[in-house]
C-alpha cells in the first residue's frame, strides 16, 4: 500500500469525538450512556431560521455561492459585529466558512510557515493544536493556572512570545473550562501584544452569548482597537442558536489577511451552503430573546453541575464564567482503585473507568492540554445531568 502524509504522524482523533464513539458502542448493547462529552447544544435550531433556509432552496437559491460568502450573510456579519462587539468591518474584511473550524484553518495555512509558532493558552479546545501542525506551525501551549481562573496571565504571554511566534489564539469563554476574561484581564494582555507587532492574534469568540452572573463579554479588538488591524475575530452561529450541523461561520479582520484566507478556502471548498448561509442571516438578524432564555438555562444548569460534583469526594469543581462546560479537578480520585478494579493513575484512566462502570461519558484533561481534571459538558437536558452527576458521585464513593 503507499504510504500516507508524514503530516499526519503526529495528529489524533479527537479525544471528545472518542469517549463519544465509546458511548455509542455501549449503546448499541442496550446500555443507557450519558454522554457529557460532546459541546453541542440540546436545543433546537430556532424556527426562523429553518424557515428562511426552506424558502431560500424553494426560491431557486442552490447555486454555486461566493467563495467569500453571500452579500446578504456578510452584511448580517457587519451588523452582528457592531451590534455585539462595536467593530466596524467593510465587506471585504468579512469572510464565511464552513463552520469557524475552517476560518481557523484557512487563516494558520494562510500565514503559518515551517516552525512559526502559535501561542495556545492551555487548557485548549483539542483541535486548536493539531490545526497547527497540518499548517506547518509549531503549538506552543502557555499554562493557564486554576489559581487564576484558568486565564492567561500577562506575563506568562510575555515570556512565551519569541521572534518565531507567529499568532496568539484566545478562546474566552474556554473550551474546556468556561474561563471568560474581563475587561481589564483583557487590556492586560493587550498591553503585551501592542509590544510584539510581528504577532497575529486570533480570537475564538464562539460562546461569547454564553456568559452568566453579569459578566460582560469583550473581544480584544473592542478593548483594544490599535491592534484590529492584525486581530482575526472568529464567530460563527453553531452554539449561540444551536446551529452546529448547518456548518456556518464567519470572522472580521484586516483586508489582506482576509483576501489570503479566501484563496485558502477557494481551493480546500469553495462557498457555503446557500440554504445553511440563509437560515443564519435569518439567525443573527431576527429575534435575539431565545439567546438569552437558554443562557439562563445553561447556568442554572452550570449551577447544579458544580454544586453536585463539589459533593463527589476527590473532586474540587471550580464555577466559570460561560461556555457550557466545567473543568473539575479530580486529583482526589488518583491513586486509587475503582470498584470495577480499574486503577486509577491518571484523567484518562478515570474517564474510561468511569465510562465502562457507571457508564457517563467525558473527556480526560489531558487531551486539553492540563492533568489531572476531566472536562464535562452541561449542553444537555437537566435530568439527565442530574443522573450523570449523581452516577458521578457514586462511582468516587465506590474508589478505594
Amino acid at each position: 500500500m503507499p504510504a500516507l502524509a508524514n503530516r499526519l504522524n503526529d495528529i489524533e482523533l479527537s479525544a471528545s469525538a472518542v469517549m463519544t464513539a465509546k458511548g455509542r458502542e455501549l449503546a448499541a448493547k442496550g446500555i443507557k450512556v450519558i454522554s457529557l462529552a460532546i459541546g453541542e447544544p440540546d436545543f433546537e435550531t430556532p424556527r426562523h431560521a429553518i424557515d428562511a433556509a426552506h424558502q431560500a432552496a424553494l426560491s431557486g437559491d442552490t447555486k454555486y455561492p461566493p467563495q467569500d460568502g453571500t452579500k446578504a450573510l456578510k452584511e448580517a456579519v457587519q451588523r452582528k459585529f457592531k451590534r455585539d462587539n462595536g467593530l466596524d468591518y467593510a465587506l471585504d474584511e468579512v469572510m464565511v466558512s464552513n463552520g469557524g473550524k475552517q476560518v481557523i484553518m484557512n487563516a494558520l495555512l494562510a500565514t503559518c510557515d515551517p516552525g512559526d509558532e502559535v501561542l495556545i493558552p492551555a487548557p485548549f479546545w483539542i483541535s486548536y493544536a493539531d490545526m497547527a501542525k497540518l499548517a506547518t506551525g509549531k503549538p506552543v501551549p502557555v499554562t493557564c493556572p486554576q489559581n487564576n481562573g484558568f486565564k492567561l496571565r500577562p506575563e506568562d504571554l510575555e515570556a512565551a512570545i519569541t521572534p518565531k511566534t507567529k499568532w496568539l489564539i484566545l478562546n474566552f469563554p474556554n473550551n474546556p473550562t468556561g474561563a471568560a476574561c474581563s475587561r481589564d484581564e483583557m487590556q492586560a494582555l493587550a498591553e503585551v501584544l501592542l509590544r510584539h507587532p510581528h504577532v497575529w492574534v486570533m480570537t475564538d469568540d464562539m460562546y461569547e452569548h454564553l456568559v452568566y452572573d453579569g459578566f460582560d463579554f469583550c473581544t480584544i479588538a473592542q478593548v483594544e482597537p490599535r491592534l484590529k488591524d492584525r486581530v482575526l475575530t472568529v464567530n460563527g452561529v453553531s452554539k449561540t442558536y444551536a446551529m452546529t450541523g448547518w456548518r456556518v461561520g464567519f470572522c472580521g479582520g484586516p483586508k489582506p489577511l482576509i483576501k489570503a484566507m479566501v484563496n485558502m478556502q477557494s481551493q480546500l471548498t469553495s462557498g457555503i451552503s446557500t440554504v445553511g448561509q440563509a437560515a443564519a442571516v435569518a439567525a443573527l438578524d431576527g429575534p435575539q430573546d431565545v439567546v438569552k432564555e437558554r443562557a439562563l438555562i445553561y447556568k442554572q444548569r452550570r449551577d447544579m453541575v458544580v454544586e453536585m460534583l463539589n459533593q463527589a469526594p476527590g473532586i474540587q469543581c471550580h464555577k466559570p464564567e460561560g461556555a457550557f462546560y466545567v473543568f473539575p479537578n479530580i486529583a482526589g480520585c488518583l491513586g486509587k482503585t475503582s470498584k470495577g478494579g480499574r486503577k486509577i493513575d491518571t484523567d484518562t484512566d478515570f474517564a474510561l473507568a468511569l465510562i465502562e462502570e457507571a457508564h457517563v461519558a467525558l473527556v480526560q484533561g489531558s487531551a486539553y492540554g492540563m492533568s489531572p481534571y476531566v472536562r464535562i459538558s452541561y449542553a444537555t437536558d437537566t435530568d439527565s445531568l442530574r443522573e450523570a452527576c449523581t452516577r458521578i458521585q457514586e462511582f468516587c464513593k465506590g474508589l478505594s
